[in-house]
């Protein structure tokens, strides 16, 4: 994410329609990563699911949009206070902001910087929601929603974003979310689920995706929103900075989803559409806080090294016994940690900073920089959202019974099912006078 500028009144910039409106599309652009994450969530678990998944993104769209208008973007980006926190009265609301008023140095409206920062603020809680599939109530993942983004997100978006913020002013490099997105949203992952337990049937079962297709199309969609979160964090094309960022983005995620496939092949004898859909998405992950700085040779390696450690990691889960079900520690946490620390080596000191890594002659100093703001972002989202967690489990409770969960988290807690197959055949099957199939029912369709 760019930083804040300061400058002199006779260096103020002027608004630019080019960069407005290209900024209003990178927005449109991150605004249709959290439909992507639904497709891809959605297609990942099994029919009973479905319904749910892509509701619990979804609702992230409603949800953190009214909290961001209403005090959100001031605890981001207001004035900073103790390099905790920010606010601004004249945000709350967006009530104090003219039309024409510019974001800190930038050729954009402060309006335009509010909703792109907005759409990050959306799809990062929903990010979560892949490792709590099958088990959540609904009523219950939308009061974490709201507590986590107010008592999590906007502070850590300050701190690492916001001119003021402590891992800002430390230096710590994160482009466009490695930590304030993925890190945050793994580790509150991993919170969580330590609090609410595994699935009924965890290792015993079988949990296959019910659709590859969607997981397909959901991940090609992220991969194309990609292009707006990451080029779009410049706040503007003037200096090519943001064309840099855009090439790296394609050139990781391409590396990444070969590395995985590799890894499959060598490791089980098979390229499945699941792993190139998954090391995809390791790339865009490890690209994110990385890639305004690196090369694209640079990108290629932090791709490739991702690919290849999310694709073991993802495995760790029936090792150690946590219920992640759709690898959102594997892949974003991972990927995360992965990409802030490369920074560290292969920042070449010519894009985004003049920070160098340690294979450009830059010693440690920005690795343990990245370091830093790692560990940091990863306890405080691991602890208070494990917190959150057990506060909302032991008032009105986070899951649903354990019948409930078998026989379909749909039907009870959106009284819908994803797929209709009563239908089938329209008009012919109501003429024909063969007797009816035998019923099938959803569980049996599911692990069929």
């Amino acid at each position: 994410m760019a930083p804040a500028i300061t400058t002199l009144a006779a260096d103020a910039p002027e608004l630019s329609a080019a960069n407005t409106g290209f900024m209003l599309i990178c927005s449109a652009l991150v605004m249709l990563m959290t439909p992507a994450l639904a497709f891809f969530y959605g297609g990942m678990v099994r029919v009973k699911s479905t319904l749910n998944m892509l509701m619990m993104s979804f609702i992230s769209l409603g949800i953190v949009t009214i909290l961001w208008v209403l005090f959100g973007f001031s605890l981001a980006f207001g004035t900073d206070s103790g390099s905790i926190i920010g606010w601004s009265s004249d945000y709350v609301g967006l009530s104090g902001i003219g039309v024409t008023e510019l974001w800190d140095g930038y050729t954009i409206p402060v309006y335009v910087f509010a909703v792109f920062q907005l759409m990050f603020a959306i799809l990062t809680p929903a990010l979560i929601s892949g490792a709590l599939a099958d088990r959540v109530k609904f009523t219950a993942w939308a009061l974490f929603i709201t507590l986590w983004v107010t008592v999590v997100y906007f502070p850590v978006a300050h701190w690492v974003w916001g001119a003021g913020g402590w891992l800002f002013e430390m230096g710590v490099i994160d482009f466009a979310g490695g930590t304030a997105v993925h890190i945050n949203a793994g580790a509150a992952a991993l919170g969580v689920i330590l609090v609410i337990g595994k699935r009924v049937g965890f290792k015993k079962d079988p949990m296959r995706p019910h659709s590859l297709p969607l997981v397909m199309l959901g991940a090609g969609l992220l991969w194309f929103g990609w292009f707006g979160f990451n080029a779009g964090s410049w706040l503007g094309n003037d200096d090519g900075v943001g064309a840099v960022m855009f090439v790296n983005t394609q050139v990781a995620t391409a590396a990444a989803m070969l590395a995985w496939l590799a890894y499959e092949k060598i490791r089980h004898g098979s390229f499945t559409t699941l792993g190139a859909a998954s090391g995809a998405v390791a790339g865009l992950v490890a690209i994110t806080p990385s890639g305004g700085a690196v090369s694209p040779l640079g990108a290629i390696a932090i791709g490739a090294i991702a690919g290849l450690l999310c694709a073991m990691a993802v495995g760790l889960k029936y090792r150690f016994g946590y219920d992640d079900s759709l690898d959102v520690i594997g892949v974003h946490l991972v990927g995360g940690v992965l990409g802030s620390l490369l920074v560290g080596l292969f920042a070449t000191g010519g894009v985004q900073s003049d920070a160098k890594g340690l294979f450009y002659g830059g010693g440690l100093d920005q690795l343990g920089k990245q370091a830093v703001g790692v560990v940091a972002v990863l306890a405080y989202s691991l602890i208070a959202s494990a917190i959150l967690a057990l506060l909302i489990d032991k008032t009105m409770g986070m899951r649903v019974s354990e019948d409930d969960e078998v026989s379909g988290i749909d039907q009870v807690e959106h009284a819908e099912t994803a797929y209709d197959f009563s239908g089938a055949g329209g008009g012919a099957s109501s003429r024909s006078t063969a007797a009816p199939a035998p019923a099938v029912t959803e569980n049996k369709k599911v692990d069929a």
